[in-house]
């Protein structure tokens, strides 16, 4: 698939990304059914129209590839998967459960288990976000299109880092401390790669948690906008591992912060 067929692909999602951002908040006016998973975690009825309107789009655009979705068992068995989708259709559903504007709806296109192409909206906040290569990193926001390119926007005697958690573990701890991070602020869902793709925070670092559709639409728009993602090692980040765990995570704007 060449960078011409991607950002095609992308392009064409645009509007399905627009609309099932407008249904979640329409079904949270409405007040939301809600049940709780086998991991304990909720689902709520906007998490499965979001996935469902998803998964019809990206089929009919790319039938031949195998999509993997929070919200479906199809395909998370499969073993030596290369090429496939990963969508979140909320990331972030204790927010959205509670009216707060973090939750986010997410897919990836993994070539080769690595993110070529990712899209990402934040439909409370009015910004969406989305990449198809290098260099080719996009925020809409209120319906005017930016290039996302890590810039910083801080103070340069800043360096300011969004968190999962408002009491970070002491190997967080020392990570902050390594990179000399002077601020962070609480954010949980996949929107903390977003705003360091747009320079609006510089660094995110986490222990092995979560799963990959979780991050591999906000890496790729983070790694296409120029900034960095590894584990603690400074190993590159794959897809299609056994189970779908993240290993540990971090994100950088850029070489120097």
């Amino acid at each position: 698939m060449n960078l011409k067929e991607t950002e095609n692909i992308i392009n064409s999602l645009i509007d399905t990304f627009i609309q099932s951002g407008k249904t979640s908040l329409d079904l949270r006016k409405k007040g939301l059914k809600k049940k709780i998973k086998f991991d304990n975690t909720p689902v709520t009825n906007g998490d499965i129209e979001v996935n469902n309107l998803l998964t019809n789009k990206i089929s009919n655009l790319t039938p031949n590839i195998q999509i993997i979705s929070e919200e479906s068992s199809l395909n998370k068995e499969k073993k030596n998967l290369k090429n496939f989708w990963l969508i979140d259709p909320i990331d972030g559903t204790y927010d959205y459960i509670h009216g707060k504007d973090e939750f986010t709806i997410n897919a990836a296109l993994i070539i080769n288990k690595k993110p070529v192409a990712g899209i990402i909206n934040a439909p409370d906040k009015n910004r969406l976000f989305y990449s198809f290569g290098l260099s080719n990193s996009f925020e809409i926001n209120n319906g005017l299109k930016k290039e996302l390119t890590c810039k910083k926007k801080s103070k340069n005697n800043e360096i300011n880092a969004v968190a999962y958690s408002s009491n970070p573990k002491p190997e967080i701890a020392a990570i902050y401390k390594k990179y000399n991070i002077t601020n962070f602020t609480r954010m949980k869902s996949s929107f903390k790669f977003c705003v360091i793709a747009s320079g609006e925070f510089d660094f995110y670092a986490a222990e092995p948690r979560a799963w990959e559709w979780d991050i591999a639409a906000g890496h790729a728009i983070l790694e296409h906008a120029g900034g960095i993602i590894t584990d603690f090692d400074e190993n590159d980040i794959y897809y299609g591992k056994k189970d779908f765990k993240n290993p540990s995570l971090i994100l950088k704007r850029g070489k120097i912060l």
